[in-house]
């Protein structure tokens, strides 16, 4: 039975995701459509947070919006499972 995809292969992978996005928000925002799972690890990733941290967010429902920004210049989480 596969297991999916490594922790640190996803981590690599959602840093990776980041550095090509943070420099496309000068110029305004951007929509990214992900699964629950991945959507966690990327928040716990935008917060800075090691990725296990993932597990401290509740998992987003299907169709839901999660808003992430920044507040006084430091990343946020701006909303969760919006309907």
């Amino acid at each position: 039975m596969d297991a999916g995809e490594d922790l640190g292969r996803v981590t690599v992978r959602v840093d990776a995701f980041l550095c090509r996005v943070r420099p496309l928000l000068d110029k305004g925002d951007v929509a990214v459509v992900a699964h629950g799972h991945l959507s966690r690890i990327l928040t716990a990733r935008w917060l800075g947070l090691d990725a296990l941290g993932a597990r401290q967010f509740g998992h987003p429902h299907p169709g839901t919006i999660n808003t992430l920004g920044y507040e006084h210049g430091l990343p946020v989480v701006l909303g969760w499972n919006v309907p």
